[in-house]
């Protein structure tokens, strides 16, 4: 018998199924009012053919679909390996930049244009990334995930990935604003706290948000870390950082997206349904929850039929157009400019 579609606007909780297939219980969550979207891990993957098969699977619970996102940036944070390109740590495209910036442009552009054109290709809506943070050498959980130290090529290289993701049909999501680079400690297991003036995290970390804002950003994901001198709460939970500085200074019109609320550095507000109060009263649109069944009983309990305040954020996440670009010349082209990177950078 065919199962019906349940008709139900988005809710503002994405979660993470825990193996290649949903069980019961996660199709029961996934029903749920209060969900919106659902991310996926290299634990969620085997093969191109069984991501199309979960993507699939998701696609047929409500109507409208879920949104299917997962983070695949490149380098050591890249969640699908077997049947997808290798794309180079965002740091070699820096390099490329430090040598020849129309080369290190160009790659940048490649890179989200595979990673768009993979993505879609098997039913993920969109990847959480770049990353915007500088590297400042302090922070090991950023390191090698950030493009440049200097906000200037940053914010060049986060431009043309976030166009090359454009050209394939898909949003790009900027993290850890206003910037985890400078934080030594690393969120999941800590709570970092960057004591800088907010001229200089404005003048520098935040400075690459304008360009990639400018070219169409679709997201932005706050960072779990505290800016003692903004404010007491972390970056997520600050309407001073959502609010004044994000919609309000830079104009941001898209969707604010929680980092995971299981990770250390959300614990500051308390158990899991506190932590997505306070993420949501302080102008996240989204939250998510991973690697916690448990906690995400609780957090659905809590929200009800909580659904999105602006619920047309979030369909424009959505991956756009139906082809299959790994048939094109663009895609073919993108691929021969990354494949040329790591040639490059040994010369």
């Amino acid at each position: 018998m065919r199962r019906l579609k349940a008709k139900l606007p988005l809710g503002p909780v994405i979660l993470d199924p825990v193996g290649l297939a949903l069980a019961d219980d996660e199709r029961r969550r996934l029903v749920h009012p209060a969900v919106g979207g659902v991310i996926l891990f290299a634990r969620n993957y085997e093969s191109p053919e069984q991501l199309q098969a979960l993507t699939a699977e998701i696609a047929s619970l409500r109507e409208p679909r879920l949104l299917v996102c997962a983070d695949h940036e490149g380098g050591r944070v890249q969640r699908f390996r077997n049947g997808f390109s290798e794309i180079p740590a965002m740091r070699k495209l820096g390099v490329l930049w430090d040598r020849d910036r129309a080369a290190g442009r160009a790659a940048a552009q490649a890179a989200g244009y595979v990673i768009g054109a993979e993505l879609g290709a098997h039913g993920v809506d969109f990847s959480f990334a770049p990353v915007l943070d500088l590297d400042y050498g302090s922070s090991s959980v950023i390191g090698d995930r950030a493009f440049h130290f200097d906000p200037l090529a940053v914010g060049a290289l986060a431009e043309e990935f976030v166009k090359g993701l454009a050209a394939a049909g898909m949003k790009a999501v900027g993290k850890h604003f206003p910037g985890h680079g400078f934080a030594a400690l690393d969120s999941h297991v800590d709570i970092p706290r960057d004591e800088r003036a907010v001229a200089e995290i404005m003048k520098k970390d935040v400075a690459p948000y304008r360009p990639a804002i400018a070219a169409g950003l679709g997201g932005v994901m706050p960072a779990h870390v505290i800016f003692t001198r903004a404010d007491r709460e972390p970056a997520g939970y600050s309407k001073y950082w959502l609010g004044e500085v994000l919609r309000g200074t830079l104009g941001f019109e898209g969707v604010i997206f929680s980092d995971d609320l299981s990770m250390e550095g959300a614990s500051t507000a308390g158990g899991v349904p506190e932590r997505a109060r306070a993420a949501l009263q302080a102008g996240c649109d989204m939250v998510l929850l991973c690697k916690d069944p448990d906690g995400q009983d609780r957090l659905l309990e809590s929200l009800g039929a909580t659904a999105l305040a602006a619920p047309g954020r979030a369909e424009r996440m959505r991956r756009r157009g139906g082809r299959d670009l790994r048939k094109s010349v663009a895609y073919r082209d993108a691929q021969s400019a990354l494949a040329a990177v790591s040639q490059a950078l040994s010369m």
